[in-house]
């Protein structure tokens, strides 16, 4: 059997919080922490997972490169620039376990990776079996280079390939919800399984029913829709059938940063091989519910569960 080629496409930041008193420095990044995750469940047999960003020529951006190849990530298609940082963000989290953001990525090199990817870059990355982007991967772009990357999309899908989008929406992101909603609709008619939070629909197009989400999503041609609703049961939808899976319980919540994040790399791991839907979401589940009785996106490989 040959190996399934994911490519992943996002952007990595320098993370900063509290850690007992002290300032502890990191990596993070909504699809990176997935691409590692996915990494790790999957140990290489059954896929290859590439990642797809831009970074500098500075300390954090080797720093960052080194720790994706130890997890198992090809690291070749990643766009190095020489004038351009990795972006940071520092991390609050309050006593129940929820955080809150401060970013510093204006001028992040992941937000013009694209306009230096070569036309050869662009045809191999739509030859990939799968492509995972989030609503995050897309905000950060320039105009001009979402529609590279819908462009792109479209030719893998024409070649033959999936397209898996997790909605992560970020209004700080967007010029306007205008704007976010119009993206997100042009992905959304690129997307074959949309891992979608449900809280996000509700705050970009204003849903207050599961059956709006689902409505919108099979009409722009979503073929299975995820709906993720934190500790409630997540809903996986076809236009065919409709099932829910329990969400792992959990007893202290620490930190829910990459919750979502280790779900969709979970998903994917089973489904994305064939796996029953049901099953992918227990995954997907229970790699979350030890993702948030920890701080930090990634958690340590010791904690990851068996397969």
């Amino acid at each position: 059997m040959s190996m399934l080629k994911v490519g992943i496409i996002g952007e990595c930041m320098v993370e900063l919080q509290q850690r007992d008193g002290e300032l502890a420095q990191n990596f993070g990044g909504d699809t990176l922490n997935t691409a590692v995750y996915l990494s790790r469940l999957t140990q290489g047999e059954a896929m290859s997972i590439s990642y797809f960003t831009g970074l500098g020529q500075d300390f954090f951006s080797q720093e960052m490169l080194s720790t994706w190849q130890q997890e198992g990530i090809d690291t070749q298609h990643v766009q190095v620039m020489e004038d351009r940082l990795p972006g940071l963000y520092a991390i609050e989290v309050d006593e129940t376990g929820e955080r809150s953001f401060h970013y510093w990525r204006n001028e992040a090199a992941a937000k013009f990776w694209l306009e230096q990817a070569s036309q050869e870059l662009l045809n191999e990355l739509s030859q990939f079996d799968v492509l995972y982007l989030s609503g995050i991967s897309l905000a950060i772009l320039t105009e001009q280079s979402r529609q590279v990357l819908f462009d792109v999309l479209a030719k893998c899908k024409a070649n033959g390939g999936k397209v898996v989008f997790d909605n992560n929406y970020r209004p700080r992101l967007w010029d306007s919800k205008v704007q976010a909603q119009q993206n997100y609709l042009k992905m959304l008619a690129l997307t074959d399984i949309g891992l979608l939070t449900f809280e996000d629909e509700e705050a970009l197009f204003g849903d207050s029913e599961i059956d709006q989400c689902l409505a919108r999503s099979f009409e722009a041609g979503v073929t299975e829709v995820v709906i993720k609703r934190g500790a409630q049961e997540c809903i996986i939808a076809t236009q065919e059938s409709q099932i829910s899976v329990p969400a792992t319980l959990v007893e202290k919540v620490v930190d829910t940063t990459s919750a979502g994040d280790s779900f969709a790399a979970g998903y994917m791991a089973k489904r994305l091989l064939g796996g029953d839907a049901s099953i992918a979401a227990q995954t997907g589940h229970r790699l979350a519910g030890i993702v948030i009785q920890h701080k930090g996106a990634i958690i340590d490989k010791a904690l990851m569960p068996q397969a």
